[in-house]
Order: C-alpha cells, then structure tokens, then sequence
C-alpha cells in the first residue's frame, strides 16, 4: 500500500482570521455575553431533540458559553472550533457552529451545528456550514469532512444536503437518546468533490 501524502497544514496554533465572513454572516468567537442568545435557544426541548445535550438551564448555558470561549484555535487534533453565527446587517445571533480536527495523518475533519428555530427557513445553517467547509478543505488542507446525525433529524439531513454532501451511512439504533434507541446517519465530501462544486459554482456566476 502506498504511503499516505504527507499532510499540508497552515502552522500550529491555527486560529482563523475572524469574523469569517459569508455573505450574509460573521462566524467569530463566543464572548460572555453572548450568554442569553445562546440560551435562548440551548433551553429549547426541540431544538435539543436530536442532540446528546440539553436542554439546558441557565447553569447550563453559562458552563457551554464558557467552554465555547475558549475553543477558538487548533492545536491538536481532537481540537475543536466553536463559532458564534452572527447575521451581519442586523447583529443578531441567530446559532454557533463547531468545527472539528479529527486526524493530521488521515486529514479529517468534521462539522455540526445549533441555529434558534425563530430564525429557520434563511438558509443560515447551510451558509455558515459551508464556511466551515471552505476552511477545512481551503486552509486546513483536509481529504474529507464528516457529519453525523440522529436519522430522525430530517431538517439536518437537508442542511448537508444543500451543502454537496453525500449519505455514507445508516447504522441502525446504534444509540440511546432520551429513552429510546435511534438511527446515526453519516454524510460525508471529500476534497476533491469540494473543489469541482466551487468550479461548477463559478462557472454558473
């Protein structure tokens, strides 16, 4: 077998320029006082539904914000980036984003995220979720990135999607979540599968 390419990665500590900026959004780090609106919607049973968390009281919330401060740079891998999702014209926080470094060796990543429901039907969660893409893929250099999801959790499922990824796998009642057995489901893109999207995305602008 063939070794694998020596893996490509900016230095280490590795902190993004933020805010990164999408169209419509700002992903930057969570500050203190981003504890109500991020409460807001971690206090919420369907917004936690599908989640191994939650929902949260106010002791909650303000341990998550706290640990979300502090994750705003990779180090390591099993490091994690965790991103307020601000719409810019507005200033509202409308979720926060997380970014996972799984592997240097195998060039993994993943992503997930939480959005407030008030704010559904914008396509806020695909744009930041894309952002989060184009990093890994764009200035991590990664081979593939990852997300997993309750198979219930058919919402989600259409954010990955939107975004080009592909459905790897099911794996049947693998999990126990709030009293009963359900379904994982796997999406996954690769690297090279990002970059004919960007091509195919230019050549229709």
């Amino acid at each position: 077998m063939p070794p694998l390419p020596t893996p490509v990665t900016p230095p280490l500590p590795y902190s993004p320029d933020y805010p990164i900026r999408t169209e419509r959004l700002d992903l930057r780090p969570v500050i203190h006082d981003d504890f109500a609106a991020i409460h807001a919607y971690q206090r919420r049973p369907e917004v936690c539904r599908y989640l191994y968390w939650g929902p949260l009281d106010e002791a909650g919330s303000r341990a998550s914000v706290t640990a979300k401060t502090t994750r705003t740079a990779l180090r390591e891998p099993g490091d994690v980036l965790q991103l307020a999702v601000v719409v810019r014209e507005s200033g509202t926080l409308v979720g926060d984003v997380t970014f996972f470094w799984k592997s240097r060796t195998h060039r993994q990543g993943g992503i997930g995220y939480v959005f407030h429901p008030d704010h559904a039907g914008h396509g806020y969660a695909t744009e930041a979720s894309r952002a989060l893409l184009k990093l890994g893929f764009e200035e991590l250099h990664l081979h593939r990135i990852q997300a997993e999801l309750d198979g219930r959790n058919t919402a989600s499922a259409r954010v990955l999607e939107r975004l080009g990824m592909r459905r790897e796998g099911h794996l049947r009642e693998n999990e126990f979540l709030d009293g009963e057995w359900s379904d994982e489901v796997v999406y996954a893109l690769l690297a090279r599968e990002w970059r004919a999207q960007q091509e195919e995305r230019a050549r229709q602008q």
